[in-house]
């Protein structure tokens, strides 16, 4: 019985995650980290690190995707992760020594808020308006940017990626499909180093829990790509924005009841 509720539960958090990953960039624990800590009660700090292992390979995938479709900056993207790794590693450590419960309520939240931004206001540009942005400026954004995800994602895991696609489309100037395609570019190695931090700091998760995180968010990451690089912008804000907001009122339900 509690190999079932494993599998249905990763099973749900991975489809939520990939489809979040794949659709609009957005780092898989907002996703899994509050289905983890809900539904199978395990500490929030654990919960982070598998999710942030979980986010490798599926942003991995989603990149390659998009780079084939000619969706991913690779040049630009490299200098903002730099800096979000750096500072990836920092926020991890700093997540380590605050209690549990601030961490989980924290995802929790995050995961509603982005929804709702999403569907109130999608983010919408031009591939032109990419060229307006001078180098100098956009250097200068992106290790300023680059310093708050990469505390953002080492901290909590949730809201790196959304927060990425959101600084790429408004500060930066990206077409949305671009913003995306970098955005889980550089989420695949502020994950991986992530992820090391924290098994590092913590220990090992359990193996069938962590397994089935990853392969089910690498299935749906791979799917939602696919079809993220033929849709309009306006629906993939929104489509991602009600799945958010379903999702954080459930889990914060959930958290309520219990």
């Amino acid at each position: 019985m509690n190999i079932a509720i494993t599998v249905l539960v990763t099973f749900f958090a991975g489809m939520g995650a990939g489809l979040g990953t794949g659709f609009a960039g957005l780092s898989a624990a907002a996703v899994i980290s509050p289905m983890l800590i809900t539904f199978l009660h395990m500490e929030p700090y654990m919960a982070v690190g598998v999710a942030l292992s979980s986010d490798v390979l599926a942003s991995g995938v989603s990149s390659i995707i998009y780079y084939k479709h000619k969706n991913l900056d690779i040049k630009n993207g490299l200098i903002m992760m730099l800096t979000v790794l750096i500072f990836t590693v920092i926020g991890s450590y700093a997540a380590s020594l605050l209690p549990s419960a601030t961490m989980g309520s924290f995802a929790v939240f995050m995961t509603f808020l982005l929804g709702v931004k999403f569907i109130m206001r999608p983010v919408m540009t031009t591939r032109e308006a990419m060229m307006q942005v001078s180098k100098r400026k956009r250097i200068t954004q992106s290790i300023l940017c680059g310093c708050i995800i990469g505390s953002i994602c080492g901290f909590v895991g949730a809201g790196g990626g959304m927060m990425m696609l959101l600084i790429l489309t408004s500060v930066m100037g990206y077409e949305l499909k671009m913003a995306v395609g970098t955005s889980v570019f550089i989420m695949t190695f502020t994950a991986l180093t992530g992820a090391v931090s924290h098994f590092v700091i913590c220990s090992l998760p359990d193996p069938l829990t962590w397994i089935l995180c990853v392969i089910f968010t690498l299935l749906w990451a791979r799917i939602a790509a696919i079809f993220a690089n033929k849709a309009e912008p306006k629906t993939l804000n929104r489509a991602t924005g009600v799945v958010l907001v379903i999702l954080g009122i459930v889990v914060m339900g959930f958290q309520l009841l219990g």
